[in-house]
């Protein structure tokens, strides 16, 4: 595609699908570079404005802010009259695992202070996506409003905070528009990260309604304070489209601060004001700015973790508390943005899922994907731990230190490819005998007040950080692994229609061609067959979603086929001659361009 048209066609795209031009050449660069590369791209989430578009909203805009506070009035109203009444954030995928996340913590708050815990969170396909990519429910808007009108039975006031980064699922589409027809009861939040009229306006399925109706439905409601739409533009994701990055840092700092700003002024006096709610992202920014003072040992841990990827090892994340479910996270991120398998990345917790705290309890016996308890790292996967793989531990000085010894020592004596990302405090650090335990230590040392150790505050800046160095540590192994071509997920699994629809867009961009023709080849991948049947390409996104989901390299394939206009058989062999996917892009590009230049 020639320069004009590929500006034209990114115009097109809303903010969140676009490419980052700062990132475009990731994919050759080192473990420095990329960190460099990615503090630029979180930079933005602070950025006072975009210069290109003076007319878009940040984070720190004035209506942003000022929407902050109005919703942190509604919590602290939820909580000072907590009968009857209920806090509820949903999303999908790593919208809902955020959710899961910040509900938790808040509602461990709440019980600390002997206060009642009116905080609940949804997930697309229930907990099981807490730690694996559910894709398919995220297309389902009828199952959304089933979902939320059972969980919130008997409730006469809610606030619904419902997430999409995108502000394209269906899922989420689904609540809010329940939420608007019965808005009595409900107080309906839009949490996204797109101007409004850059939301999804595709037909859903079951619906007569789109995502966008929704969003511009619920402006309408915002002037009468009856709903809210909270969506700051953060610039576009490092990797193409990976709403895990900046999106997933974003909801935290948003929803952690409207949060805690209602519980303070509830329990605390504390007014909330524009300036309270900007001070409190403010704090978040520094949490950016120390996090990526450590540039070098981050870079390291990237290189580290690449290493094991490229030797078809493995990444094993041990965390601590929280930190634990942000490693999870991360790991179950992988899956769908990068088509890579389950235990390329894996994340476990102390004490399993009595630490995760979610509704379904247990859920270990679903297969080994839901193995997640330290005891389990110990008895499944330790026995086979090679050189190879790398295993990165996640704590703070808060945590049993002597416990993180003792596994320590028990890995030492498989791998001497054992490192950690360690957060302690001013005059409370940990000890150089935990220290001199791992060959690469992230050691963050973080300032405080006396009112802040052991607190809600000064974990949630632990959380983030430790965020930020995973997505950077996950995004950099892939990327060496060559799952990335220029800044795009070029293997990225096609399990639902936003991953569907964006499956399309990275043909369109590589290739120049149509839709439909792009939409022709990516079919003939998902169906395997150079014969599409009408039923097949008449048939629903869900259908070829199902499908696509039980097939690999499914965008590379058909991005093959339509470069070098060959078979479908041929494509396969040409991706098996190359395993490695930014290769097989490169070489197949480089044949098209020099076939073009002989004829």
């Amino acid at each position: 595609m020639d320069h004009m048209k590929q500006s034209c066609y990114e115009l097109s795209l809303p903010v969140t699908e676009k490419c980052n031009p700062i990132s475009r050449d990731i994919d050759r660069a080192n473990g420095k570079q990329m960190v460099q590369i990615l503090r630029r791209c979180d930079a933005e989430i602070f950025e006072k404005k975009i210069n290109h578009d003076p007319f878009h909203q940040r984070l720190y805009s004035s209506p942003v802010i000022q929407t902050m506070v109005d919703v942190a009035k509604r919590v602290e109203m939820m909580l000072r009259d907590p009968e009857e009444s209920l806090i509820l954030l949903s999303g999908c995928g790593t919208s809902g695992r955020i959710a899961f996340l910040l509900v938790t913590s808040f509602n461990e708050m709440l019980n600390a202070q002997k206060q009642k815990q009116i905080c609940s969170y949804i997930i697309a396909g229930g907990d099981r996506a807490l730690l694996t990519s559910q894709e398919a429910p995220e297309d389902d808007p009828v199952l959304g409003a089933c979902t939320l009108d059972k969980v919130c039975a008997g409730k006469k006031r809610v606030l619904f905070i419902g997430i999409s980064c995108g502000m394209s699922a269906p899922f989420v589409a689904g609540q809010l528009d329940f939420c608007l027809k019965h808005l009595d009861v409900f107080t309906p939040v839009l949490l996204g990260f797109n101007p409004v009229h850059m939301a999804r306006s595709e037909p859903m399925q079951d619906c007569s309604f789109h995502f966008k109706d929704v969003a511009e439905r619920m402006t309408a409601e915002q002037r009468h304070k009856k709903a809210f739409v909270l969506n700051p533009v953060l610039g576009a994701e490092a990797i193409s489209g990976s709403s895990r990055m900046k999106g997933g840092s974003a909801t935290k700092i948003i929803l952690e601060t409207i949060l805690l700003a209602g519980h303070e002024a509830a329990f605390r006096g504390k007014i909330t004001t524009p300036e309270y709610i900007s001070a409190r992202i403010a704090a978040s920014e520094m949490v950016y700015e120390t996090t990526y003072s450590n540039s070098d040992e981050l870079a390291a841990l990237i290189h580290k973790a690449g290493e094991s990827l490229q030797k078809k090892a493995h990444v094993y994340y041990i965390g601590w508390q929280t930190l634990g479910i942000i490693g999870l996270t991360d790991a179950s991120e992988c899956i769908p943005t990068y088509g890579a398998d389950f235990d390329d990345i894996r994340g476990f917790i102390n004490n399993g899922f009595s630490k995760m705290k979610n509704k379904e309890g247990d859920l270990s016996s679903l297969g080994p994907e839901f193995v997640i308890g330290h005891k389990d790292f110990v008895d499944t996967i330790l026995p086979s731990l090679s050189q190879n793989d790398m295993v990165l531990f996640l704590f703070t000085v808060n945590d049993d230190l002597h416990e993180v010894t003792s596994l320590a020592d028990q890995v030492r004596r498989r791998t001497s490819n054992l490192h950690a990302i360690a957060h302690d405090l001013e005059k409370f650090s940990v000890p150089e005998r935990v220290c001199i335990m791992f060959e690469t230590v992230l050691h963050i040392t973080w300032s405080f007040s006396s009112e802040d150790v052991n607190s809600f505050v000064m974990r949630q800046h632990w959380e983030l950080s430790t965020k930020w160095c995973l997505n950077a540590i996950s995004t950099g192994a892939h990327v060496l692994k060559g799952k990335v071509y220029m800044n795009y997920m070029i293997d990225l699994r096609v399990t639902n229609s936003k991953l569907y629809r964006r499956a399309i867009n990275i043909l369109q961009q590589f290739t120049g061609c149509s839709e439909s023709e792009c939409e022709r080849a990516l079919l003939r991948a998902i169906y395997s067959t150079d014969d599409l049947s009408e039923d097949m390409t008449s048939a629903d996104v869900w259908k070829h979603t199902d499908t696509a989901n039980r097939q690999d390299r499914v965008v590379p394939t058909a991005l093959v086929m339509i470069r070098c206009g060959c078979t479908l058989a041929e494509a396969r062999h040409h991706l098996d001659c190359h395993p490695v996917i930014r290769d097989a892009v490169s070489a197949c590009f480089n044949s098209s361009e020099n076939k073009s230049t002989v004829d």
